[in-house]
């Protein structure tokens, strides 16, 4: 059986999310494009605190990211799509026709939710709203359901039947998002976007091929994983598909049983290609940059994942009232070479072009000092250049005792 210890496991997958280089490089046209492959996806985000996750993202690999690359290739040059993995997210266009698969499940999912009655409202809303864009051209929501009745108050039904058709539509792959306009998507027929020999009818894998490619590409971007890792990074694969799927590649002698030491000394079950171990050991040192990350950046989407090789316990606290939060509302982790090395409560004043930083708490491990202070301003101008702010400010008494 392999065996990582921890350093060379956060190396390995470090080096997957594209963290262990050196941050430079161009980052616009194909430059970019390899990038969001090797990443295998990136999720978008509207929160806006200093600058969108998908911008964070990309700009923590590539400092000369700007937001405009992104919105080109997107929308102008059509080398990505858009839908869901565990959440929506820009995708490689070349991977489009292995998503038929995620658009029959999605389909069946979302009409398993409704009730008879609303089942049959929604089928009368497809094709009317089919022949309106059809008619009319790319839509939003905000374009269609004027004077429609909502959904149940409160929840995601809470919407009117247009706009869940139009849903609907994009999730199960007859419409399909073509930009975004304030953050709103906007909606198009499939066929006038997508290439034909990329669309359902022209290119068709079974479901066993496409399973067999999704359990394949997520654990070329895991390094190394356990079979409900694998389902989890599409999130279209079911545990069940990607356990059978992992134990048939180990008969097959594919993938090898490996032991990942995880930070608190514990051992974590999970499987590898061949000779990780050796390509684990052979990475070379991490960058000693301090790095501000996303709260959604692909190394943490995995919370426990990201606990057990890095020992930093993250939660997002959007969602949590304003006096339950230990943190505060949309708080930053900070990544120093190969560690989790505390998380930073900031903001974006643009009426002031400020980039305005209330706290930063240490981890226990840590030990602040004036090299870390000088590091940290450095990924400061930097993210001001980002966000389009002309300073970086930090509150009275900013560095915080750790929690």
């Amino acid at each position: 059986m392999q065996k990582l210890d921890n350093k060379a496991a956060r190396a390995l997958f470090m080096d997957r999310h594209a963290l262990l280089e050196q941050p430079s490089g161009s980052a616009k046209g194909a430059d970019l494009l390899n990038l969001i492959q090797r990443l295998g996806f990136v999720q978008l985000d509207s929160i806006n605190t200093v600058a969108r996750a998908h911008d964070m993202i990309l700009f923590s690999r590539r400092p000369s990211y700007r937001t405009n690359n992104l919105k080109r290739l997107y929308e102008a040059d059509r080398a990505l799509f858009e839908h869901w993995t565990h959440d929506a997210s820009v995708i490689p266009m070349e991977y489009y026709p292995h998503w038929h698969l995620r658009f029959q499940r999605d389909a069946k999912t979302m009409k398993a939710r409704w009730s008879n009655s609303r089942r049959v409202t929604m089928e009368e809303q497809f094709g009317a709203v089919l022949r309106h864009v059809r008619d009319h051209g790319p839509v939003s929501s905000s374009d269609l359901g004027k004077g429609e009745k909502k959904g149940t108050p409160g929840g995601w039904w809470d919407w009117h039947p247009s706009k869940t058709a139009l849903d609907y539509l994009w999730r199960s792959g007859a419409l399909t998002v073509i930009g975004r306009e304030g953050f709103q998507k906007r909606y198009d027929l499939t066929e006038r976007v997508i290439e034909e020999h990329l669309c359902p009818g022209y290119q068709e894998f079974s479901s066993a091929d496409t399973i067999d490619w999704l359990c394949n590409a997520a654990l070329d971007r895991l390094g190394f994983a356990s079979s409900g890792e694998l389902a989890a990074f599409w999130d279209t694969v079911s545990p069940a598909e990607a356990k059978t799927w992992t134990d048939q590649a180990l008969l097959r002698g594919e993938l090898e049983e490996v032991n990942v030491s995880c930070a608190d000394g514990r051992i974590r079950k999970g499987v590898a290609r061949p000779g990780t171990n050796d390509v684990a050991l052979s990475l070379p040192p991490t960058p000693r940059r301090i790095r501000i990350l996303s709260p959604f950046d692909p190394m943490l989407r995995d919370r426990n994942r990201a606990e057990r090789l890095f020992g930093f316990h993250y939660r997002i606290e959007v969602f949590v009232p304003g006096p339950k939060r230990i943190y505060g509302y949309y708080v930053f982790p900070m990544l120093e070479g190969d560690r989790l090395i505390g998380r930073m409560d900031m903001k974006a004043h643009r009426d002031e072009s400020v980039l305005k930083v209330k706290a930063v708490w240490p981890e226990r491990s840590v030990r602040w000092s004036q090299a870390r202070t000088k590091r940290l301003e450095s990924e400061l101008d930097r993210v001001c250049r980002l966000a389009k702010l002309d300073r970086f400010d930090f509150a009275e008494n900013w560095l915080k005792d750790p929690k």
